[in-house]
C-alpha cells in the first residue's frame, strides 16, 4: 500500500478540536471566563506607562507562579515568564502579551463597565490578552493537555512607542531561553480574524540643528537653524515612498527656539521613517540622512556663519527590524486554519508587534488574537467587549493554533 499522505493543517486543527481534552479545556475557558474577565479589570487598573511596566510586572509574575509554571522568573529588562514543561526536551514555544501600554504616568484607568463592554486606557492593547493567556494555561491544566514542545508563556515590556520592543530584543539576543524558541506568538488586539505575518520595520529619529542664534532684526542675515531644518524636512517630504513595499515617512513632533524675535539657537524635530521591506527602508534611512546633511550643507552656504555655522546631531531613538513569516510557514497554514474553523475569514496582514524580532531572525512568529470585540485602541475611551459567546469563540482559535504549533500529545 503506499504510504499515507501527511495531514493538511485543516486536518490537524480538525483533529485538535474533536479531540476531548481540547473539548474540555474549552468547556473550562467558559466556566471560567468571569474569572478571565476579573483578571482583566485587576491587570488594566495595575498602571504600566512606558518605561514603568514593575508594578504590573509585579502582579503579573504572582499570577503565573500561582498557577504552578516552572522556572518562574524576571529578567535583566523587566520581563516575565513561565514554563509549561512539554514531552520534547526543551524545544520551546513562546506565547507572550506585553504589560506595557502607552499611556503616561498619572493617566486614570479605572475600569468602567457598560453592559458587557469594558472601557479603560489599555484595556484591549495589550491586557486582555494577559489574562487571556492565564486563562488558556489553567484550561490546559484541568484538561490534562500535554504538548510535545514547552510552552514559554511571557509578559514583556517594552513594546509600545520608544520602548522599541526592548523586551522581546532582550529574549532573543540576550535571554537564557534564546537557543531553544523554536516559534514565537504575541496575542495582541482581540482581532483573530487578523493574523499579522508581517513586520514593519522602523526607523526614529531625533534630528537636532545648531547654530549661534541672535537677535532676529539686528542679526539677520545670520545662519538660521530653522532654515534648515525646514529644508531638511522638505527633502524628506519629496523622497519616493512606495505603495510596494509599502513604505512611509513623517516629520512626527516639532521643537525649540527661544523667543519670536530670536533667530534659534537650537530648533529639533522627530522623524518616523517606516516600510514593509528591510531594504527599502535602508534605503529611505539613507536618503534622508543624505538630505539631511545637505540642508546644513545649503544654508550654510545662503547666509552668514561669521558667529558660527549650523551643526547637526542626528540621535536614533526606535529601531524596529522589519520581517516576515511566509504564508507557506506551518504557524501560518495553522492559524489560518484554526480561525477558518471557527467561522472567521481569516486575512494576513502586516504590523508593527513584539513578533518583528524573531521575523527579523528568521524565527517562525506571528501575531494572534485574544478574542472578542474592541475600539478605540491608544485613547482614553479603548474599549474590549466580553460577550461570552463571540470571546469564547475567537479564544478557542487562538488555543487551537498554539496547540496546533506545540504539538498536542496523543
Amino acid at each position: 500500500m503506499p504510504p499515507s499522505s501527511a495531514p493538511t493543517p485543516g486536518d490537524t486543527i480538525a483533529a485538535i478540536l474533536a479531540d476531548p481534552r481540547f473539548q474540555a479545556a474549552t468547556a473550562v475557558l467558559e466556566r471560567e471566563h468571569d474569572r478571565m474577565v476579573e483578571d482583566i479589570v485587576t491587570l488594566t487598573e495595575i498602571p504600566a506607562p512606558p518605561f514603568a511596566e514593575e508594578a504590573r510586572a509585579a502582579a503579573y509574575l504572582a499570577m503565573l507562579r500561582e498557577h504552578g509554571l516552572e522556572e518562574v522568573e524576571q529578567d535583566a529588562v523587566g520581563n516575565v515568564m513561565g514554563r509549561r514543561r512539554g514531552t520534547g526536551n526543551g524545544a520551546t514555544i513562546v506565547v507572550a502579551a506585553h504589560l506595557d501600554t502607552v499611556f503616561p504616568a498619572g493617566t486614570d484607568v479605572t475600569v468602567r463597565r457598560e453592559g458587557t463592554r469594558l472601557f479603560a486606557p489599555g484595556v484591549g492593547d495589550d491586557t486582555r490578552s494577559l489574562a487571556v493567556n492565564l486563562a488558556f494555561l489553567r484550561a490546559m491544566d484541568a484538561a490534562g493537555i500535554r504538548t510535545r514542545a514547552d510552552i514559554l508563556f511571557v509578559g514583556d515590556v517594552g513594546e509600545e512607542g520608544l520602548g522599541d520592543l526592548r523586551g522581546v530584543r532582550h529574549l532573543f539576543l540576550e535571554g537564557r531561553h534564546r537557543d531553544r524558541i523554536q516559534a514565537f506568538f504575541t496575542v495582541d488586539s482581540p482581532e483573530v480574524d487578523r493574523i499579522v505575518t508581517g513586520g514593519i520595520g522602523s526607523k526614529r529619529f531625533r534630528v537636532t540643528f545648531r547654530a549661534p542664534g541672535g537677535h532676529s532684526f539686528a542679526a539677520f542675515g545670520l545662519v538660521n537653524p530653522s532654515y534648515a531644518m525646514a529644508r531638511a524636512a522638505l527633502t524628506l517630504a519629496d523622497l519616493s515612498a512606495p505603495t510596494d513595499p509599502h513604505t512611509t515617512h513623517c516629520v512626527s513632533v516639532l521643537g525649540g527656539g527661544t523667543s519670536v524675535n530670536a533667530i534659534p539657537n537650537a530648533v529639533w524635530m522627530e522623524v518616523d521613517l517606516r516600510s514593509q521591506s528591510a531594504a527599502e527602508l535602508a534605503r529611505l534611512e539613507a536618503e534622508f540622512l543624505a538630505g539631511v546633511e545637505a540642508a546644513v550643507a545649503a544654508e550654510n552656504a545662503a547666509r552668514s556663519t561669521r558667529e558660527g555655522a549650523v551643526t547637526v546631531e542626528i540621535a536614533p531613538i526606535g529601531d524596529r527590524p522589519a520581517g516576515h513569516t511566509p504564508a507557506s510557514a506551518d504557524i501560518v497554514q495553522l492559524a489560518t486554519a484554526a480561525v477558518a474553523a471557527h467561522g472567521y475569514a481569516p486575512r494576513q496582514e502586516y504590523s508593527s508587534t513584539d513578533a518583528n524580532i524573531p521575523m527579523s531572525l528568521g524565527i517562525p512568529a506571528i501575531k494572534i488574537g485574544s478574542g472578542g470585540r474592541g475600539g478605540r485602541a491608544h485613547s482614553l475611551e479603548e474599549w474590549i467587549d466580553v460577550e461570552k459567546g463571540e470571546s469564547l469563540r475567537g479564544m478557542s482559535a487562538s488555543l487551537a493554533t498554539i496547540l496546533a504549533v506545540a504539538g498536542l500529545e496523543a
